[in-house]
């Protein structure tokens, strides 16, 4: 978990660089500009990042007064150390030891959470339970902003980093998953071509209104990248 603020070098927007950076591609986000105006009223914002840390998210956050937390999730989920089997031997991850060690936020402390595409690629047994700790972690009113394939995109859809550079601009980058030297690709999450993440599962809308049901509302945008943009509002 690190938390971003105005007030140092460190926390202004200067992220530790990654020896290779990916190529970046430009897409419009309706979630986002919608989101954006809700940030555009507001001052002092908390906001949850859900992905790698991202100097541009930081940046243009922390320039609008608002601070915001970043926590990779997807990457802590390849941990070894949490497979384990169901009742039935099927092979699941331990939830609760992965929420004993993530997400650990006061009740109603976010104002907005950029859930990004984490739904589409972690392991199905974490995808409930984090969007329940999600819901604690927010408070009344809250908005999240997610991304769903659709089944167009195909099962070898690369799993993206999303760095926000205008009120609904962003730049998409190829995640790669980590690799512990001596294991070769760390965790149980498999990957796929190129060592990007996996996509898990494709969501239809009845799937996604069900994952938030306890949420007061939920409203769809279809891209043109088939790509579905869920905002919900806690």
């Amino acid at each position: 978990m690190k938390l971003f603020r105005g007030g140092s070098s460190t926390e202004s927007g200067q992220a530790p660089k990654p020896a290779q950076a990916a190529q970046r591609l430009s897409r419009r986000s309706s979630g986002l500009g919608e989101l954006s105006r809700h940030w555009g009223s507001e001052t002092g914002l908390c906001i949850l990042d859900l992905g790698a840390t991202s100097a541009s998210n930081i940046r243009y956050m922390t320039e609008r007064g608002h601070k915001i937390y970043s926590e990779d999730l997807l990457v802590a989920s390849t941990d070894p150390s949490l497979a384990t089997k169901d009742e039935q031997g099927n092979r699941v991850l331990d939830d609760k030891r992965f929420l004993s060690d993530n997400l650990l936020y006061p009740a109603a402390h976010f104002d907005a959470v950029l859930c990004w595409n984490l739904a589409d690629y972690l392991d199905e047994s974490l995808v409930k339970p984090v969007v329940g700790r999600l819901w604690s972690a927010m408070k009344p009113g809250g908005m999240l902003l997610a991304f769903f394939h659709t089944r167009d995109a195909g099962p070898d859809a690369p799993c993206h980093r999303y760095h926000i550079v205008g009120a609904d601009a962003l730049e998409v980058q190829n995640m790669v998953a980590p690799k512990d030297p001596k294991r070769g690709t760390s965790g149980p999450v498999q990957t796929s071509i190129g060592g990007g993440f996996r996509l898990q599962r494709v969501f239809n809308n009845r799937h996604i209104e069900n994952l938030f049901n306890d949420f007061a509302s939920i409203k769809f945008f279809l891209s043109r990248d088939h790509i579905r943009e869920v905002l919900v509002i806690r």
